[in-house]
C-alpha cells in the first residue's frame, strides 16, 4: 500500500509538473478510443476496407457453396442453350427425328430454354420468310434465264455469238458457224423420234446452247408432230415447252410393258390320283412412234430378248401386230389412247403343179383387226408411264361378203396395266431431222 501511494504521488507530480501538454495528451487519448471503437464494429479491420478475419471464416462455406451453385446453373443454362440451337439446326435441315432428340435433351435441363434464347433472326418468321423470298427470286430467276442468257450475250459484241471457245483452239469452233447451222444441228438432235431428253442434256452445255434449246419453233414442231391440229391454241399454257411438258401424252423413248400370271388347270393323270397345274406367264408390249404408228406384241419371252427388236418399224417378228393410235381428250379431263391394230399381210403361198388335179375348196378370205382402248395416267415420280385398259375387241371382216363379226373381250384380271420402261438404244441414233 505504501508503495502504491508512493507511485500515486509520482504521477501526480507528474502532471502537475507536465500541465502545458495535457490537453495534447486528452486528444490522443480520445483519438485512440474512437479507432478502437470503430475496430469493434462488426464485419470491419482497422483499415475499415476488409472483412475481419473471424467473420470471413464463419461466413466463408455459405457464400462458396453459394457461388459454386450458380456457375452450375450457368454451365447448365448454356449447355441447354447450344443442344437447343443444334435442334433447331437439324430441324431446318429437314433431320425431324434428330431435332426431337436434342429438344428433349436441352428441356429436360432448362425446361423453358426457349425464352431464355436471343435470336439473332427469328427461327420460325424471319427465317421462313427471308427463305421463301429467297425461293421467289430464285424461281423468277430461272423463269426468265432466257432474256437474261439474250441481254448478255447482246451486250457482250456488237456480233452476237452463242458461244466462244474457252481455250485457243487449232481447228474451227463451233461458234464459227452461222444460227441458222446450229438451228439445223439442234433438229437432228430431236430429230424424227422427238427424242427431247438429249435436247435438254444439250442446252446444259452454255448459255449460247440454253438458248437454241429454247426455241419455240422446235417446240412448236414437236406439239404438232405430238396433237396435231388440235394444238393451234397455245392457251392456257404458257409456251410449247410447258405444253409438252404438261399436256397428257404418249411417251416415245422406250416401251410400256405389262406381265400376266395366272394358274391353268391341266389334264387329268390316267389313274385319276392327281391334275396338273400349270402356270402361265406372258408379256405384252406396246411401243409407239411420232407419226401415229404403233406395235403391240403378245409373247412369252421376257424384255431383255424382245425390247432390241422393237426399235424399228420394220421388224421381223412375226407374231407382231402394226397400226395407228389417237388421242382422245375426254370431258373428265382424262386422255385416252385409241388404237387399230393388225397383222402383217404375209405373202400368199404359191400354188404347187403337181395338185392342180385336185379339187380343192378355196378358203374364205378375212381381215382380223384389234380395237385397244386405254385410259393414261401418271404414277409415282414419273409422268405419262401408265396404261390402263378400258377396251379390248377383235373385229373379223369377210371379203366375200363385206360382213364384219366384232368379239369383245372381258376386261379382268388377266388385263394388267401396262408401266413405261424408257430403252436408251430407241433414241441413240437419229435417221432424220425434225
Amino acid at each position: 500500500a505504501e508503495g502504491e501511494e508512493d507511485c500515486h504521488s509520482d504521477l501526480v507530480r507528474t502532471d502537475d509538473n507536465e500541465r502545458p501538454g495535457e490537453a495534447n495528451l486528452q486528444a490522443e487519448l480520445q483519438m485512440f478510443r474512437a479507432q478502437w471503437m470503430f475496430e469493434l464494429a462488426p464485419g470491419m479491420s482497422s483499415s475499415g476496407l476488409e472483412p475481419l478475419p473471424c467473420r470471413a471464416s464463419s461466413k466463408g462455406p455459405g457464400v462458396k457453396s453459394v457461388d459454386a451453385r450458380r456457375k452450375q446453373e450457368i454451365a447448365k443454362e448454356e449447355k441447354a442453350k447450344e443442344l437447343f440451337l443444334k435442334a433447331v439446326e437439324e430441324e431446318r435441315n429437314g433431320a425431324l427425328y434428330e431435332a426431337i432428340k436434342f429438344y428433349r435433351l436441352a428441356m429436360q435441363l432448362v425446361p423453358d430454354i426457349e425464352f431464355k434464347i436471343t435470336y439473332t433472326r427469328s427461327p420460325d418468321g424471319d427465317g421462313v420468310g427471308n427463305r421463301c423470298v429467297e425461293d421467289n427470286k430464285e424461281d423468277d430467276k430461272m423463269a426468265d434465264l432466257l432474256s437474261d442468257f439474250q441481254q448478255q450475250l447482246t451486250l457482250q459484241e456488237s456480233s452476237v455469238k452463242l458461244c466462244q471457245p474457252e481455250v485457243d483452239v487449232s481447228q474451227t469452233h463451233i461458234s464459227a458457224l452461222p444460227m441458222e447451222v446450229l438451228m439445223y444441228i439442234f433438229r437432228w438432235v430431236v430429230s424424227s423420234d422427238l427424242d427431247l431428253r438429249s435436247l435438254e442434256q444439250l442446252s446444259l452445255v452454255c448459255r449460247g446452247f440454253y438458248i437454241c434449246a429454247r426455241d419455240p419453233e422446235i417446240w412448236h414442231q414437236v406439239c404438232l408432230k405430238i396433237w396435231g391440229r388440235s394444238c393451234n391454241k397455245l392457251v392456257p399454257y404458257a409456251s410449247w415447252r410447258e405444253m409438252f411438258l404438261e399436256r397428257p401424252r404418249v411417251r416415245f423413248d422406250g416401251v410400256y410393258i405389262s406381265k400376266t400370271k395366272y394358274i391353268r388347270q391341266g389334264e387329268q393323270s390316267l389313274d385319276g390320283f392327281y391334275r396338273a397345274w400349270h402356270q402361265v406367264e406372258y408379256y405384252r408390249y406396246l411401243r409407239f412412234f411420232p407419226d401415229g404408228q404403233v406395235m403391240m406384241l403378245t409373247t412369252p419371252e421376257d424384255p431383255q430378248s424382245i425390247v432390241p427388236r422393237l426399235r424399228t418399224k420394220n421388224t421381223r417378228t412375226d407374231a407382231i401386230l402394226l397400226g395407228h393410235y389417237r388421242l382422245s381428250q375426254e370431258t373428265d379431263n382424262q386422255t385416252k389412247v385409241f388404237a387399230v391394230i393388225m397383222k402383217k399381210k404375209e405373202e400368199k403361198p404359191i400354188d404347187c403343179p403337181k395338185c392342180r388335179y385336185f379339187r380343192r375348196v378355196p378358203a374364205q378370205e378375212t381381215d382380223y383387226s384389234f380395237h385397244v382402248g386405254l385410259q393414261l395416267c401418271s404414277s409415282g415420280r414419273q409422268r405419262f408411264n401408265k396404261l390402263v385398259w378400258i377396251h379390248h375387241s377383235c373385229h373379223i371382216t369377210y371379203k366375200s361378203t363385206g360382213e364384219t363379226a366384232v368379239t369383245t373381250f372381258d376386261i379382268d384380271k388377266v388385263y394388267t396395266p401396262l408401266f413405261f420402261a424408257r430403252v436408251k438404244s430407241f433414241t441413240a441414233f437419229s435417221e432424220k431431222p425434225l
